[in-house]
């Protein structure tokens, strides 16, 4: 209950009535509360705690505002969720909200959820990793054809088994000029990152260093950060001199600029992840950034951000709280209807809670170990991909397999003998890099990897088309956020799938996220307040954009 006397309390100053009377109760105080745009004054009231929004406040001991005073115990200013996370993020990349849709691949982020985020005043990164080139090129066309002047990005994914690729996908960002990348999975830097970011620099009139294109980084490591946050290497600018991509003058103006514009501290998530805790990966990497800032001094501090876990009001609070400079959501996104994968899988997610995930072998590193973080309720994927990776381990050819183990991957998880599996394998890479057909006509090791790594590719496919002969197949990446979402949104018109809009979502949260935040200065004002104070329900768009004064 919300306290009824207020006789001992502590007096921060004095409230004077400006026309509206203060009103009493828990009901009044979340209702004032929710009204971000109002300041919310707690007085005593003839002997008792009260809530306030008109009149003026004084602050100090003396009560100097005449006998109409009150005393004031906590107050909160106004607080749009726009004015969340660092402005300086949000000027540089000319957005209204410090808030990026991630990119989640095969354009499960999609041009139509990249659109939407823009149009709202977000950041979206279209999810190119696993797309061929004419899929990226297709979406790059559209996405400028729609959005004119409004910020959009996409992502570059590091490819160690293909740099040939990532190397044409840098070179199609930038004939298509692209500005703005979201470099995810690289243990380091490469050749084509760096020309990416270095290519174009120059200096304005006013001797300004001027860099057309950025880069958002998305990292999980300390050192891989610190090469992020730390200028080109001297090495691979001096590559790129040599073989005529930049000239000595934009080498030369790259020292005096980080790789990545920004950095985002990614947490425990779906897909590629070290399943880092986020109450000590965003201190560390804020302490990081501060260090080099000083080191190198900057023209710009580089922004640091927090993905991974970013699913409820509480958790986008406490990314604020924490100094995050926005945050960056990833999981929840794959549920939505604009998201680029089946109605199927929107299902699946929706039931998802927050024990339903695990670490499987991740398809782009198979032969290194590396794993990605899947759903496990409702598929058997994890667990076939687990199986197929402790075969490679035991095993150098699928023909020293014991025969019993053959008949299970080849009725259970192929479908089809060996034989059928590796065509189809062959064809895939005919035309994709015809060098790995090669190297595993003399490999057998390596021929049994390319078969295993057909099953993880396709496994992502048959989750976005939804194919129903597949369904135990199906690898969806996902972190535990999707399960504390549901459980936020258990009996709220969120719970549907069909009800999900990833502008919706990302309102609600941000949203969520400026009530909790008044809701916490007040109480850091030694005012003891109910729980229930501090709990946002899911909330219609339309009622969001009512609140804020604002239109849809």
């Amino acid at each position: 209950m919300l306290q009824k006397t207020v006789s001992n309390k502590k007096t921060s100053g004095w409230w004077k009535n400006g026309g509206m009377q203060p009103e009493k109760g828990i009901v009044a105080v979340k209702r004032l509360i929710r009204d971000l745009m109002r300041p919310v004054f707690l007085i005593d009231f003839s002997g008792q705690l009260a809530v306030a929004q008109g009149g003026s406040i004084t602050i100090g001991d003396t009560p100097s505002v005449g006998p109409a005073g009150c005393p004031l115990h906590a107050y909160t200013p106004p607080l749009h969720p726009k004015d969340l996370g660092d402005p300086v993020f949000k000027k540089a990349h000319n957005l209204r909200y410090a808030y990026i849709i991630g990119a989640m691949a095969n354009g499960i982020t999609s041009t139509q959820m990249v659109e939407e985020a823009g149009r709202a005043g977000m950041l979206g990164f279209f999810g190119a990793a696993g797309l061929c080139l004419n899929e990226i090129e297709t979406a790059i066309c559209t996405l400028h054809q729609r959005m004119g002047s409004i910020p959009f990005g996409f992502n570059l994914i590091h490819n160690l088994n293909e740099p040939e690729l990532e190397a044409q996908t840098v070179q199609l960002y930038l004939r298509h000029k692209i500005r703005l990348i979201s470099a995810s999975a690289f243990m380091d830097l490469t050749l084509p990152l760096v020309y990416f970011r270095v290519k174009g620099i120059h200096r304005d009139p006013k001797g300004n260093i001027i860099c057309p294109n950025k880069i958002i980084a998305k990292v999980s490591r300390v050192e891989v950060a610190k090469k992020f946050l730390s200028p080109p290497p001297e090495k691979l600018l001096d590559q790129l001199v040599e073989k005529k991509m930049i000239t000595q003058e934009e080498t030369n103006l790259a020292r005096y600029l980080p790789m990545a514009e920004d950095l985002t501290a990614e947490a425990d998530s779906g897909g590629h992840t070290d399943n880092r805790p986020a109450l000590s990966l965003l201190p560390t990497m804020l302490a990081l950034r501060d260090k080099l800032n000083e080191k190198y001094g900057y023209q710009r501090s580089i922004c640091i951000g927090l993905g991974g876990g970013i699913a409820t009001p509480e958790s986008t609070a406490a990314a604020f709280s924490m100094g995050a400079a926005y945050v960056l959501s990833g999981s929840i996104n794959q549920a939505c209807l604009e998201a680029g994968t089946s109605d199927a899988v929107r299902q699946m997610l929706a039931e998802t809670r927050q024990a339903d995930v695990t670490m499987a072998p991740a398809a782009d590193m198979f032969e290194m170990g590396s794993k990605v973080q899947v759903l496990k309720r409702g598929t058997l994927f994890p667990f076939r991909a687990a199986k197929l990776y402790d075969l490679y381990l035991r095993y150098n050819s699928y023909e020293d397999i014991p025969q019993k183990e053959k008949t299970v991957l080849e009725r259970d998880i192929f479908n089809f003998s060996f034989l059928d599996e590796w065509k189809q394998t062959k064809q895939f890479f005919m035309s994709k890099d015809p060098k790995q057909i090669t190297r595993a006509e003399k490999d057998t090791h390596h021929k049994m990897a390319l078969v295993f790594k057909s099953y993880l590719g396709r496994s992502s496919e048959w989750a976005n088309s939804g194919n129903p002969e597949r369904k135990f197949d199906y690898q969806i990446w996902c972190g535990p956020s999707m399960g504390a979402f549901n459980a936020w949104v258990n009996g709220s018109f969120l719970e549907k799938p069909e009800n999900r809009k990833v502008v919706t979502l990302a309102m609600n949260l941000l949203f969520g996220a400026a009530v909790l935040t008044r809701v916490n200065w007040l109480r850091n004002q030694n005012v003891e307040l109910p729980n229930s104070v501090g709990h946002v329900a899911p909330t219609p768009l339309s009622e969001i954009y009512t609140l804020l004064n604002e239109k849809e």
